[in-house]
């Protein structure tokens, strides 16, 4: 059921859009493919119903990405706990 819920998170973060400088979702697939490199990670996780939806952990996701000037990040888990959505993220130029 965790694995299905990932994948449902990871297919809606995908299918949404932000402005062009905002750090995008990628497959592990594609990290390979072009030879990105790992500048870190982070983990997502806020309390009281903030993070509430997953478009609004995959906003904040981007914004700390940008913030750590990564291009693109790849989503390692994610999941619902309670009134709020969080991940732990791999980080890449």
């Amino acid at each position: 059921m965790k694995i299905t819920r990932s994948m449902l998170f990871a297919g809606l973060f995908g299918l949404t859009c932000f402005a062009a400088q905002a750090a995008q979702n990628i497959s592990k697939e594609e990290v390979k493919h072009f030879k990105l490199t790992k500048v870190g990670s982070i983990s997502v996780a806020e309390t009281g119903g903030s993070i509430s939806s997953p478009s609004d952990l995959h906003e904040e996701i981007s914004k700390r990405a940008d913030d750590k000037g990564a291009k693109y990040y790849v989503i390692i888990a994610a999941r619902e706990h309670g009134p709020n959505f969080d991940a732990v993220v791999d980080l890449y130029k």
